[in-house]
């Protein structure tokens, strides 16, 4: 087993503080019992309280996670779709078009991404809120999908499903029944990525939303830019905890499929 050289090392521990002590610091001080966000007063959970008071972020709270669930399922079923056109359909007239345009939005600024969206909706009038958040961030989210889930597709054994249209299953049935269950953490994958895309866009819900259909980035945008309060730290606190519980939820059901997996291919050989 090679050894973690000291360059390494300190490289790695380096990188990390860089990205979590920060968020250490912003913990800490979301359980502050003074206003000021940088002077410590004590340990007090008060500013808890007062952001389940505040209507204004629940509100902008509740905009966010609807249209992260629709905008991630919708963007999880096309992406899927295009994912498994890419790989098991070969090659077809506008192949080459079809994969530029899926994967576009990769490499797309989401300044014109979103200004681009938001010329589409004006030109057919379509007023902006939370639909046209979610037409906007299922858009751009679908590629990441399409991405992982074929990904996977390319170390698919097509075998399987051979074998399942060989006792009768349709094409739709051995999708559902073969291809599906074994390509569903990567689907999962997918679908979370979408979910945490959404979750913390901020440039292309600014273009896309309207007056009713504030997101809480853009509510933190704009409580920010007049300063840091308390509150907000409670809010960045609650969301790290969820993102935490998310992706170690999400590992745990990796690992048991996974083992789940390897033992009912034991079982098969046995």
């Amino acid at each position: 087993m090679r050894r973690l050289s000291w360059f390494n090392a300190i490289s790695l521990t380096l990188g990390f503080a860089f990205l979590y002590i920060p968020m250490l610091i912003l913990i800490t001080y979301s359980f502050n019992a003074g206003k000021l966000v940088t002077v410590w007063s004590g340990f007090s959970t008060k500013w808890y309280g007062e952001l389940f008071r505040n209507e204004a972020f629940l509100d902008a709270a509740w905009v966010t996670l609807k249209v992260a669930v629709m905008s991630s399922t919708i963007a999880t079923v096309l992406g899927t779709m295009a994912a498994y056109v890419m790989v098991r359909a070969g090659r077809f007239p506008g192949r080459t078009l079809f994969s530029g345009m899926i994967y576009a939005p990769l490499v797309m600024p989401e300044v014109i991404t979103g200004l681009s969206l938001l010329l589409l909706f004006i030109s057919i009038g379509l007023d902006r809120g939370v639909l046209t958040i979610v037409l906007a961030h299922t858009t751009f989210s679908m590629c990441f999908v399409s991405v992982v889930v074929s990904s996977r597709l390319v170390t698919f054994d097509q075998s399987l499903e051979e074998a399942a249209l060989d006792l009768g299953c349709t094409g739709f049935e051995a999708f559902r029944l073969v291809t599906l269950p074994i390509i569903m953490p990567a689907v999962v994958s997918g679908w979370l990525l979408a979910f945490t895309l959404s979750l913390d866009d901020l440039v292309i819900a600014s273009f896309t939303s309207g007056p009713s259909s504030t997101t809480l980035p853009i509510k933190i945008f704009s409580a920010v830019r007049l300063g840091v309060s308390p509150e907000i730290n409670a809010l960045s606190t609650i969301m790290i905890g969820l993102v935490t519980i998310g992706v170690i939820g999400a590992s745990l059901t990796s690992k048991r499929s996974i083992a789940k997996r390897q033992k009912d291919e034991q079982g098969a050989i046995q």
